[in-house]
């Protein structure tokens, strides 16, 4: 069993950046591929961001492509979301995920295995 946590958070004004962090334990992280994804109240998750797990491919999605970067340092178990120029509409909860299939990168909830508590970034205007 993995469990993920999120970490890096908060409030920041429109154009401003943010760094999110998640650390994993208790699994081979190194195999996973890893995710981001968002949700706001009411509204089904989506996807954000994805990295296989060598790091050789990413995929964002179309609303925060060249704004957002996904990384990851198998070393140390964890896996960042960079996020610059942000925006009042990127506000909502950030949740990261694995996926033991590992191969690739995939954006679909249901193909994630397991989650974090997911951190809440709030963008003013």
């Amino acid at each position: 069993q993995v469990q993920l946590v999120e970490s890096g958070g908060g409030l920041v004004q429109a154009g401003g950046s943010l760094r999110l962090s998640c650390a994993a334990s208790g699994g081979a992280f190194s195999t996973y591929a890893m995710g981001w994804f968002r949700q706001a109240p009411g509204k089904e998750r989506e996807f954000v961001s994805a990295i296989s797990r060598s790091a050789r491919t990413t995929h964002n999605a179309d609303s925060v492509r060249g704004r957002f970067t996904i990384s990851r340092d198998n070393a140390r178990n964890t896996v960042y979301l960079q996020m610059n120029t942000l925006k009042p509409e990127d506000t909502t909860v950030y949740y990261c995920a694995a996926d033991r299939n590992g191969l690739g990168v995939r954006t679909a909830v249901l193909e994630y295995d397991f989650w974090g508590q997911g951190t809440q970034v709030t963008v003013s205007s």
